[in-house]
Formats: C-alpha cells, sequence, structure tokens
C-alpha cells in the first residue's frame, strides 16, 4: 500500500462514494476504484460494503482507516521535521495558558523568547485549567501552561513556577497588623474567593472545617476582579504572591502568611508526548527549561506545607 492507495481510500470512506470521492481530490473514479481493489487484495479481505446508495466502511475498512490515518500522520510530520532541519524557527505558537498566567509569570519567557525567534507569531487561548488540558489533548493548541499536578498519561509536563499563596487583605484591615493568620480568623470576614479552577478548589479544602461559618461575599473569575475589591474593602482572599505583590508597594493590598502551613501554587508546561510538535513549540521548550531554575526536592502535603491541586 502507498500514500496514494490510502489517501483515496481515507476519502471514500470520509464521503461514502467513489465519485464524491474522486472529485475532491482530482482522479477518475475508475482510478479511485482500482486502488481500492490493490488494497483489498493487499489485505485479504473486503474494506467497503458496496450494497447501499452509500458506500459503507467493513470491519477491516474500520481498522485500516485507523491506522491510514496515522500513517499519513508520520508521512506529514517526517517531511515537515526534515524540511525544518534547515530552518529558522517560523510561523504559529498556540499556547493555553489563564489571564493571571499571562499576567504575572510568562512576559519575560515570551520576551526571550521572541528576542531568540522573532519570526515565530503566538497565539493565546486563555481559560481555566481543565480546558487548556482538553484544548492541548484535541491538537487545539500546541503547549499548555496549567496548574499542577496534571494526571493525564499521554503528557510531558515541565514544572514552570512554584510560588507561595498568601491571605490577601486591604491595607486598612484589622488583620494588616498581623505576622500571620489563622484558617480560623478569616472565617470572621467576608471571603472573595475564585469562581472555579484549582485555586477555589483548595480553599474549599482548606475552610471545610469552617464552612458553617464562612462569609463568602463574591466568587470571581479573574485574579484582577479580586485584587480590586479585595483592596476596595470589600472582603480579603488568597492568592498567590507573585499575583498580588505589585499592589503591596503602594500599599493597596497587604500580603499575610497562613499561620501553621504553607500553601503553593505550582505551574507547569504540558504537551502530548505522543503528537509531533513543530519546531517554534520545540524551541518554546528549550526557552522555558533554560529559564526555570532546577526543581527542588518535592515538598510532601504534610499539615504544613502542600500544594494547590
Amino acid at each position: 500500500m502507498d500514500q496514494d492507495q490510502l489517501t483515496s481510500f481515507l476519502e471514500v470512506a470520509k464521503l461514502g462514494s467513489f465519485s464524491r470521492a474522486a472529485e475532491k481530490i482530482y482522479r477518475t473514479q475508475p482510478a479511485i476504484s482500482a486502488q481500492v481493489r490493490l488494497l483489498e487484495q493487499e489485505c485479504g479481505d473486503k474494506l467497503f460494503d458496496r450494497s447501499g446508495k452509500r458506500v459503507l466502511l467493513t470491519p477491516a475498512g474500520e481498522v485500516l482507516r485507523r491506522y491510514a490515518e496515522k500513517l499519513l500522520d508520520l508521512h506529514k510530520e517526517a517531511l515537515q521535521a526534515i524540511a525544518e532541519l534547515n530552518q529558522s524557527p517560523r510561523g504559529k505558537l498556540f499556547i493555553g495558558a489563564n489571564e493571571a498566567t499571562c499576567l504575572y509569570v510568562l512576559p519575560h519567557t515570551f520576551a526571550r523568547f521572541k528576542q531568540l525567534y522573532p519570526l515565530v507569531q503566538i497565539s493565546i487561548y486563555r481559560n481555566f485549567s481543565h480546558k487548556i488540558v482538553q484544548k492541548v489533548q484535541e491538537g487545539a493548541v500546541d503547549l499548555g501552561i496549567v496548574t499542577l499536578p496534571q494526571t493525564a498519561s499521554n503528557m510531558e509536563v515541565i514544572p514552570m513556577f512554584r510560588d507561595e499563596v498568601q491571605v490577601v487583605v486591604p491595607k486598612n484591615h484589622p488583620l494588616a497588623k498581623n505576622r500571620r493568620v489563622s484558617v480560623k480568623e478569616l472565617v470572621a470576614y467576608p471571603l472573595i474567593l475564585p469562581k472555579t479552577g484549582h485555586t477555589r478548589n483548595v480553599m474549599d479544602r482548606l475552610l471545610r472545617e469552617y464552612r458553617d461559618q464562612l462569609q463568602i461575599s463574591m466568587e470571581l473569575a479573574s485574579v484582577e476582579s479580586i485584587k480590586k475589591f479585595v483592596s476596595a474593602g470589600l472582603g480579603i482572599s488568597l492568592l498567590s504572591r507573585t499575583y498580588a505583590q505589585p499592589e503591596v508597594p503602594a500599599g493597596m493590598l497587604k500580603l499575610i502568611p497562613l499561620e501553621g502551613q504553607k500553601l503553593f501554587r505550582e505551574l507547569g508546561l504540558i504537551y502530548r508526548r505522543d503528537r509531533y510538535l513543530s519546531l517554534p513549540a520545540k524551541v518554546f521548550i528549550e526557552v522555558v527549561r533554560e529559564s526555570t531554575p532546577a526543581p527542588k526536592a518535592s515538598i510532601a502535603a504534610t499539615p504544613k506545607t502542600a500544594a494547590i491541586r
């Protein structure tokens, strides 16, 4: 079997018609029929049921379709990989990340990348981590930057960023004078929480013991909104230090560590290890590896330290 035969076979399978497949790939119907017959002879089985108005795949045809798609994809990837050997990276790179990651984690990485590879155009898909994982699985984005851990077995994960999560209060808040704040103290004040996502999940677990006493005043979708409403005195929250730090020197917000435990938010770059990566994606991964500090020993999720999951 060769590429032309497999291409003809897949078009007939897709369109359910020899004549329509011939029109689609600019060949004659007899030529398409001959190629399918050669495939059937090689496979030793019928690939199509031609008894009805629409041509349908037989069980053997269904099996061949799966492998034919893989073979043609590999052929395309091989040609692309060879073509890239002597090329400077160019074209589009599709990356998924949430809003806060785009604002506070990626600018320096992107600046370094664009300095090295100015011909690559970066396109950002912004959403929550679970949506980004889905897009990476589907192949809609090349790379994702998501909250860790991620459990998909076909994903390669490169740790990028680790940041402590602390209590965030307005500058004149009663807790602002404290060096540390206990979880029990948090429930005495209105809380502004993320609407969904990993951070909200960990907050729910953290506050589970006091759920009957909680005063959730707002649920917001963005870090920027949470900071604005906290600085306006409408409640307190928990945020990554890096996300809240820009407002601290101006006196708009105060960051206070939790008493008795530390929470960490970890971000990582993910991609499917079973899918071919474009040259722009490969060199972006190199930049991330070079700019990310060597990973420290894993910190166990004990009562004193825990990662946001």
